[in-house]
């Protein structure tokens, strides 16, 4: 299997890739624990279907010490024991979020005012920014049919 088009070999997907990619530094350079994007990452690319995504998350999360056990629940984390209530409050955004056309008028104001509880200002721009990206991402990757299973922890950095 390979990708459908070599994104990175026209000037419009490396001008694309490079602003993600910069968007993506910005997050990562929050406040948002590591532990809490990764598994925002790994829950969007589930819905989404992005194995490419998948891949890559769930090996730079146990690159970062991530157990494979709670990588394991996160497809099912609403009846798992082993996520703290921020990270749940952050993987309910999250599929809020991904899901954001299932929901006539969006996000609801629970989901919102739960996460207010769990991250400060800063943390819940670096989080809702993070959702948008790893769905843009997801798109880019499956549109293209990027093959997963490849990836290296570490490789885009």
């Amino acid at each position: 299997m390979s990708s459908r088009l070599n994104y990175q070999g026209s000037e419009i997907g490396t001008k694309v890739y490079k602003g993600l990619l910069a968007a993506n530094k910005a997050v990562m350079s929050s406040t948002l624990p590591h532990s809490i994007a990764h598994l925002v990452e790994i829950r969007a690319s589930q819905i989404n279907g992005c194995a490419f995504c998948i891949d890559m998350h769930t090996k730079d999360a146990v690159h970062e010490g991530e157990s494979h056990q709670r990588l394991h629940l996160v497809a099912g984390w609403r009846e798992a024991t082993v996520f703290t209530e921020a990270e749940r409050v952050a993987l309910e955004l999250a599929e809020q979020g991904t899901r954001i056309a299932d929901a006539a008028g969006g996000v609801p104001d629970e989901v919102w005012a739960n996460a207010v509880k769990h991250f400060d200002e800063d943390q819940l721009a670096a989080l809702v920014s993070l959702i948008a990206l790893i769905n843009s991402w997801n798109r880019l990757n499956v549109i293209l049919q990027n093959p997963a299973g490849d990836y290296v922890p570490g490789q885009y950095s």
